[in-house]
């Protein structure tokens, strides 16, 4: 039985792939219906971290869903009520910035843009290393907008990387849960 239909956008934070994709199974694996959507980074970019068609594969295997990857193809997520919840993990302090603006020019943003507009909850999974800096506005700016949710998240090595936010991936389910409810999941900085 299928708990809700979530749309799950992956942006370009290419060392977090292994860890949104872990969540992605597990949200297939719990009887949700999961839609994968990925920014043209995330679809198309080769890293040390893996080739972008085995991301692909995976997450097209996880779900049995072909990947949204052009904006025309993610448009009508809203329109056509396609999904109860779209999950943006893991979100790049650039994909915040164009949520947080309005700007819809990937299909991630579109995605959400299109989500937004029928008043579904979106979740934001952040990974980006200026989370607590240029990007801690983008956040602040989202904490404060309607129907927007975060994923509990942390500094991940305030040694090295004292900017940098993660998401705690482990946490995805609990806040899934918590959006579909319109409740943001506490404490939101773990």
């Amino acid at each position: 039985m299928t708990k809700a239909i979530i749309g799950f956008a992956m942006c370009g934070s290419f060392c977090t792939f292994s860890k949104a994709l872990i969540q992605l199974k597990q949200l297939v694996e719990s009887g949700y219906k999961v839609i994968p959507i990925m920014s043209f980074n995330a679809y198309t970019t080769d890293t040390r971290f893996g080739k972008a068609e085995d991301f692909i594969g995976k997450a097209e295997e996880i779900t049995k869903e072909k990947v949204i990857a052009t904006i025309n193809d993610a448009e009508p997520i809203g329109p056509k009520k396609m999904c109860d919840l779209i999950i943006v993990e893991p979100c790049t302090g650039n994909t915040l910035a164009k949520i947080a603006n309005g700007i819809t020019d990937t299909p991630v943003t579109m995605a959400v843009k299109s989500h937004l507009r029928i008043l579904r909850p979106v979740l934001i999974g952040v990974a980006t290393n200026d989370g607590l800096g240029a990007s801690a506005q983008n956040i602040g700016k989202l904490l404060n907008t309607k129907n927007i949710y975060f994923v509990p998240m942390s500094q991940d090595d305030p040694e090295n990387k004292p900017n940098s936010l993660v998401a705690h991936f482990d946490l995805t389910q609990k806040a899934v849960e918590a959006s579909l409810l319109h409740r943001q999941l506490q404490p939101v900085f773990a």
